[in-house]
């Protein structure tokens, strides 16, 4: 009786075939359009004059903009990499320490900060770095990199845990039958099972750093220009086809480092 009862196909569903296809169009026909005007050689947004590389060689000329990448990926990196060893860490003591009694309290202490309001967030960090300036007398780019790993952590942890929480233990438990200590069994058996969901966690991170703007405007110091708020400062003084291709770049590296955590936590063990 079970064998013969029809399975559920959502596709059968009235009307969800031109909803799906609306929900496409409106998420990526403006990037299309984004991409699409960031080729025109005229000056006149919203107008295509044929096809040229002169905004993309006239962003790559500029060096206030390749200050501000370079800012942008040095603070990217820097967060992504101390957040992801953070966020391993957390990983291993919430799934592999039965005895840990506050390993549900840190999981919800680190997902904590996917709730808040990105902007009370900002506002946090904002007084606390105050405190600590007005404080020490110190200034610098170190702000905004810890600002950044502060976010980054709960993006890195969530698929390192996953990747754990998947993996079977049953390997780890022989290893350790085989009088493996505990560094031996982390290093020779965890850590290489468990890398494809590092990796993910890094670029995860990495791209939520990269593209962040609230936090980064809130932290920064004069100076202190990242490629999203040098961005926001451009389009407050008129939209110009630069910040166009200068966009379509960040889409095109947001977008290899998505699919690559995509096929990295779709890997199989």
């Amino acid at each position: 009786m079970a064998n013969s009862r029809a399975r559920f196909d959502v596709s059968y569903l009235p009307g969800i075939t031109p909803i799906a296809l609306a929900g496409v169009l409106f998420l990526y026909a403006p990037l299309a359009v984004l991409v699409f005007y960031s080729f025109s050689a005229g000056d006149v947004l919203g107008h295509w004059e044929g096809f040229s590389w002169r905004w993309y060689s006239s962003a790559l000329n500029n060096d206030l903009i390749r200050d501000a990448a370079g800012r942008s990926l040095l603070v990217a990196f820097i967060a992504a990499s101390v957040g992801t060893v953070v966020a391993t860490a957390a990983g291993l003591a919430t799934t592999r320490s039965t005895t840990f009694k506050a390993r549900k309290w840190i999981y919800l202490i680190i997902s904590q900060p996917l709730m808040v309001p990105e902007i009370v967030l900002a506002v946090a960090l904002l007084i606390l770095f105050a405190l600590i300036r007005s404080a020490t007398g110190i200034s610098g780019l170190g702000y905004m990199i810890a600002a950044h790993t502060t976010f980054c952590i709960p993006f890195a942890y969530m698929p390192i845990r996953a990747r754990l929480e998947g993996m079977n233990t049953n390997i780890e438990a022989a290893a350790a039958d085989l009088y493996a200590g505990p560094f031996v069994i982390f290093r020779r058996v965890t850590l290489p099972l468990l890398l494809p969901g590092i990796i993910s966690g890094f670029m995860l991170a990495f791209v939520i750093s990269l593209d962040d703007v609230v936090i980064s405007q809130f932290v920064k110091s004069a100076g202190q220009e990242t490629l999203p708020t040098y961005m926001l400062g451009q389009l407050r003084r008129g939209i110009s086809p630069e910040v166009y291709a200068v966009s379509s770049m960040m889409l095109t590296l947001s977008v290899v480092l998505v699919t690559g955590f995509f096929l990295l936590s779709n890997k199989r063990d």
